[in-house]
């Protein structure tokens, strides 16, 4: 099991090869490719002509500081409503597949649809997704890498912009997605603190998704109002309910923070000994999931 987390916010401020540095300084096994700014900013390097090349000069630094990339993100969400979007999302998901396979991530995160209305388009989106994903197939066989599923969450209107459930909130939903779609190259990454949003169970999510589906995390706190990823042990999870429920069903994927807004809200010189205690509080929680 190695610990990594996302390194979008270094990323930003320090330049991406830098915060490649920066993690191994602080102590983690791995990182996470943070994608996102492929679909929001049109000059972003990964939406060059030379992006193989830039993403080979950070595979390059990884491996003369000695650390992996292990799990990626896709830019997202993977749709809108509005189709000039979606034209422009999906081959940019695509571009992430394969610049994660030159780091030599094995899994990437890529969010499922739900640009509609959830409750009233449960079944449309369970189609359009298991589609989706089965789309994805053939990248994952030519560039070596499993796609992840996410559970996620929505605003609601209706109930007074409240977060509700959305695509795989729910362990059963979760479960029948994985399944369905029925690729070993398709599996279950369980963002925690998305679960606590929606009123979902934790314990009963990590048990019933099992150690077959369930192959990555993303690990960080709230206080089960807002999506607010920061560090354990600043908001109101249960930490020791949910490293006690992974070391029950086995979990030998990786640890990975999702947690950078921690490291959001301090001043650039305050941010590497932030990431050496993000370090300790990881290698504190991977102990628990393994001692159980």
């Amino acid at each position: 099991m190695l610990l990594s987390t996302q390194n979008d916010v270094l990323g930003r401020t320090f330049g991406e090869a830098e915060s490649i540095r920066m993690l191994k300084k602080a102590g983690f096994d791995a990182f996470d490719y943070s994608m996102f700014r492929m679909v929001r900013e049109e000059d972003y390097v990964l939406n060059q002509p030379d992006w193989r090349e830039y993403v080979h000069t950070l595979r390059n630094v990884a491996d003369e500081v000695g650390i992996r990339c292990n799990q990626a993100h896709a830019p997202f969400p993977s749709s809108k409503i509005e189709e000039e979007y979606n034209e422009m999302a999906y081959p940019a998901i695509i571009r992430s597949i394969e610049a994660a396979g030159i780091l030599g991530a094995e899994v990437i995160v890529v969010h499922p649809m739900q640009h509609l209305p959830y409750a009233e388009n449960k079944a449309v989106l369970r189609d359009m997704n298991i589609d989706f994903y089965r789309s994805l197939i053939p990248y994952c066989e030519k560039f070596n890498i499993h796609v992840a599923v996410e559970n996620m969450w929505q605003r609601s209107e209706q109930a007074g912009n409240k977060i509700v459930d959305s695509t795989c909130s729910r362990a059963e939903e979760f479960c029948d997605y994985i399944d369905a779609i029925g690729s070993p190259w398709i599996v279950a990454c369980l963002d925690v603190g998305h679960v606590g949003l929606v009123g979902e169970e934790l314990r009963r999510m990590i048990h019933m998704l099992g150690h077959n589906r369930l192959r990555a995390l993303h690990v960080h706190d709230n206080d089960f109002i807002g999506d607010q990823h920061t560090l354990p042990f600043t908001r109101n999870m249960n930490f020791e309910l949910i490293t006690t429920a992974l070391h029950d069903i086995g979990y030998d994927g990786d640890f990975t923070f999702e947690a950078d807004n921690f490291l959001k809200a301090l001043p650039p010189e305050l941010m590497m000994d932030a990431s050496i205690y993000m370090c300790k509080v990881g290698r504190y929680l991977m102990s628990r999931v393994l001692e159980g």
